[in-house]
């Protein structure tokens, strides 16, 4: 009964601070606006053991337009850094100017880690979808954790990659390992067939659906034994972002997953891809990792 009364008065505080979010005039970067999402993010960070699939319909329905928010809120945050790192003359050297930087530093570092137990040698060649117009992850995993790998971003806003390519115009290094796509991942094929690893952002696929019909896409054309590193969220933090189940993963041989509980928001899924006779075994071997979706893979 605790617990369900802790559930209960968990999801009546998201849904007020999502009901005063949603009267904003805008989710353009302002301290109400700052502060609204500050309080949201606090709430959702307490490990409180909740199951959203299991919320009522109403409850599910201010979830997804919430994440969708979150969304929305994320990308002009992003917007508005990516300008403002842009005035100098090497943004990369200027990262730590944006506020979640230590946050994008923790969660890079973990990826990297679980990523580095299971892959035979350091990626050679490396995908980032759903990259947008602040690529932390992706400029923090070339700098620090990939020196020697070409890393290639995908984002379908071609305004989001114009922001993206002025942050290396100041080190012609980064700038010769990193390319910039302008395209749908749906629309993206043979390419996919040429990463090591591909890193799915948590905001690729929005609803469960989308989420579904992305990932099932990355199976269909990754090559046998790539590695997919998938963001994904546990208990309350799944209010701010979609959960990857593994359900989701066909095609995928599920090998990692880590809940953090710390303020690095989004789990990961670290999963191979299976040889194309394997698939179904994949699938099965997916199934029987769900468990390790209620427990950090420590």
């Amino acid at each position: 009964m605790a617990a369900n009364r802790e559930e209960m008065l968990l999801v009546q505080k998201i849904s007020q601070i999502h009901d005063r979010i949603s009267k904003l005039p805008s989710l353009t970067p302002s301290q109400q606006v700052n502060e609204l999402f500050a309080e949201l993010v606090l709430t959702c960070i307490p490990p409180i053991s909740i199951d959203v699939s299991k919320l009522c319909n109403e409850a599910q329905e201010m979830r997804r337009n919430l994440i969708k928010l979150c969304g929305e809120a994320e990308c002009l945050l992003e917007s508005h850094f990516s300008d403002v790192l842009a005035s100098f003359d090497n943004p990369l050297d200027h990262l730590h100017l944006f506020p979640y930087y230590s946050n994008y530093l923790k969660l890079s570092h973990l990826e990297f880690t679980l990523l580095s137990r299971h892959a035979p040698s350091p990626p050679a060649r490396a995908a980032f979808v759903g990259s947008g117009p602040l690529p932390l992850s992706s400029l923090v995993l070339a700098v620090r954790h990939m020196p020697a790998a070409e890393l290639h971003n995908y984002d379908v806003d071609p305004a989001a990659n114009s922001r993206a390519r002025r942050l290396v115009r100041g080190d012609p290094g980064a700038a010769a390992r990193l390319a910039f796509h302008t395209a749908d991942v749906l629309s993206v094929t043979d390419e996919l067939g040429a990463y090591d690893v591909v890193f799915l952002a948590a905001l690729v696929g929005v609803g469960r659906e989308e989420k579904v019909r992305a990932v099932e896409h990355l199976a269909r054309h990754m090559a046998p034994g790539a590695i997919l590193v998938a963001r994904s969220a546990h208990g309350a933090r799944a209010f701010l972002y979609p959960v990857v189940k593994a359900a989701d993963m066909k095609g995928f041989e599920v090998l990692t997953v880590y809940h953090p509980v710390d303020e690095v928001i989004n789990s990961v899924v670290v999963a191979r891809k299976t040889h194309g006779e394997h698939e179904a075994a994949g699938g099965r071997q997916a199934a029987r990792s769900s468990r390790g979706f209620a427990s950090a893979a420590r």
